[in-house]
């Protein structure tokens, strides 16, 4: 979405007008419900902290004074929520049979002439089963950091004013989360 119709739709929403609030909530559900699941490693959770996020986005959007992007301002308000879960949960692991669902993350996907073996759709399951295992095995401000970088594609500056850090101190949680997912894959054989 431009810059230009994000501010007409932020302003609508200050102004109370529930069909922007509604193309808001279009615009946004799958960022934040994709770096929710990342985060949580459930997808119930991740609908619950999405639907949280949009409640505290109507009730609080009249604080939204434009400083940074209203992107960024929306990842804050989702990663806060997230961590808050996470702080609630008291870091309880998930087990690694929990089954994680993709399915949100992506445009769906039309049927191709030459679908993937059964063999190669289990074993990238598989695969993207061990990463988020071992994503939730990593302290949850590193895991955050990495994937507002690496799933998101944010840049630093943006991480930087999300989780309201130092730039340093992202790109350093950046690169310590990667070493240890780097190192955690690797004792499982993965890399």
């Amino acid at each position: 979405m431009d810059k230009k119709l994000q501010a007409q739709i932020v302003t609508a929403c200050q102004r109370g007008d529930p069909h922007a609030y509604e193309q808001l909530i279009r615009c946004y559900q799958t960022q934040v419900y994709s770096l929710a699941l990342r985060m949580l490693g459930n997808a119930e959770d991740a609908a619950d902290v999405t639907q949280e996020t949009f409640i505290r986005i109507f009730r609080t959007i009249d604080s939204f004074r434009g400083d940074a992007s209203f992107s960024t301002w929306v990842y804050r308000v989702t990663s806060n929520l997230c961590l808050d879960w996470l702080r609630r949960r008291k870091r309880q692991v998930l087990s690694s049979d929990a089954p994680v669902s993709w399915e949100h993350e992506t445009a769906p996907r039309e049927v191709a002439d030459n679908a993937p073996n059964p063999e190669d759709l289990l074993a990238a399951a598989e695969l993207r089963q061990e990463i988020q295992s071992a994503l939730n095995e990593l302290e949850s401000y590193h895991r955050l950091a990495l994937l507002l970088r690496d799933v998101q594609g944010l840049s630093y500056e943006e991480i930087s004013e999300i989780l309201n850090l130092p730039l340093g101190t992202v790109k350093s949680r950046i690169n310590r989360g990667r070493k240890q997912l780097k190192k955690m894959l690797q004792q499982k054989n993965i890399l």
